[in-house]
């Protein structure tokens, strides 16, 4: 296939750098190194005051996505809400998600949507909206089962599952199964880091959990470790670099990742791939498509007690700890950039050309 001039469009909340910015990074270059020019619309994102919901979306919709320094744009690749407003015949999703407090999280701990005339409204105006602008897609994918799902429930859209590897993929190795469990993750609500320092309240006392990363809740996190008391057990790092976190990941017993419907979940390969089994729970949603009970690591009901038998069952039993998290292994090392790459620009082959558009 000749070389495409191809655009990742990209909705940034200012300060935050998760998974999602990883993904388009990553995708930037898996693009470049087979041969097509790739570059990043970014545009800032902000989802309060509601209004501002329909603001980014009109935003979106009002570029002009279509041409850049003179040629033709031959492909845009929408990758979450509201990118996909953009206008282009040759617009392909690949979806992170949506916005979920709209979505799967209306209705729980982890959505500011009440069940009020206005916020009714406003999501069901917001789902309608999706619904038309990503059905002007020539191809539907999404990065798991777990947001295929979701978009065939809520806007009646079927899609593919494209997995992709990790930055680090080719970096992590194993090491000795220590006396910490890992967790990986953005400190926020809907990771449930709080179900994790829970668990450790009852975890063997020859076992510490160290949690990497940072986000809004970390002082929140901060002050609920200090009144359970558990300050010689659980350690917030914040954010480390990523020399740190391969060693990490190498020297832990396990990793506990159990958030709620996460949507594909880059901490479950990483730590497959350091060959660590896997400690999530049945309700965290992409982590599921790879965690196989007793399998490659333990899939537990989301509560403190389930979470910490299973850190104790490995913590009694390193060798079992060594043989699931080498069938987790089994599992991710195999996946790659080529097949991502492969399906998201054959998407677009027999689309109109960007000179089409109307």
């Amino acid at each position: 296939m000749r070389s495409l001039r191809i655009l990742i469009l990209e909705a940034q909340v200012p300060f935050v750098h998760g998974g999602a910015e990883i993904l388009v990074r990553q995708l930037a270059g898996a693009l470049t190194a087979r041969g097509h020019e790739a570059e990043i619309v970014s545009v800032p994102f902000r989802d309060y005051p509601r209004e501002e919901l329909f603001a980014g979306a009109e935003a979106w919709r009002l570029l002009d996505v279509t041409k850049a320094a003179g040629g033709d744009i031959d492909l845009v690749i929408a990758t979450k809400f509201p990118t996909y407003f953009a206008r282009h015949p040759r617009k392909v999703l690949w979806l992170v998600h949506q916005h979920r407090a709209a979505y799967e999280l209306c209705g729980t701990r982890f959505s500011d949507f009440a069940h009020t005339e206005r916020d009714v409204a406003v999501r069901r105006r917001l789902i309608e909206t999706d619904t038309r602008m990503l059905a002007e897609c020539v191809g539907h994918f999404t990065i798991a089962k777990t947001v295929s799902e979701r978009l065939l429930t809520y806007n009646a859209i079927a899609s593919e599952a494209l997995y992709n590897p990790p930055k680090l993929a080719e970096r992590l190795r194993s090491g000795a199964y220590g006396d910490y469990v890992l967790t990986v993750t953005r400190l926020e609500h809907v990771k449930r880091v709080d179900l994790a320092i829970d668990a450790f309240e009852k975890a063997a006392a020859s076992v510490r959990l160290l949690v990497a990363g940072d986000g809004s809740a970390r002082q929140e996190l901060s002050d609920y470790i200090d009144r359970r008391g558990l300050r010689d057990r659980v350690t917030l790092l914040g954010r480390v670099d990523d020399d740190t976190l391969i060693e990490l990941y190498s020297g832990c017993l396990a990793v506990l990742f159990a958030p709620y419907q996460e949507d594909y979940g880059y901490v479950t390969l990483e730590s497959f791939l350091s060959r660590k089994p896997v400690i999530t729970a049945r309700d965290s949603g992409g982590t599921l498509e790879f965690v196989a009970d007793g399998v490659n690591g333990c899939v537990c009901d989301p509560t403190p007690d389930a979470l910490a038998s299973a850190v104790n069952r490995l913590a009694a039993d390193r060798a079992l700890a060594a043989s699931l998290g080498e069938r987790g292994y089994g599992v991710a090392h195999g996946i790659t950039w080529d097949h991502v790459v492969e399906r998201l620009v054959g998407a677009a082959q027999y689309a109109p050309a960007a000179g089409a558009m109307a």
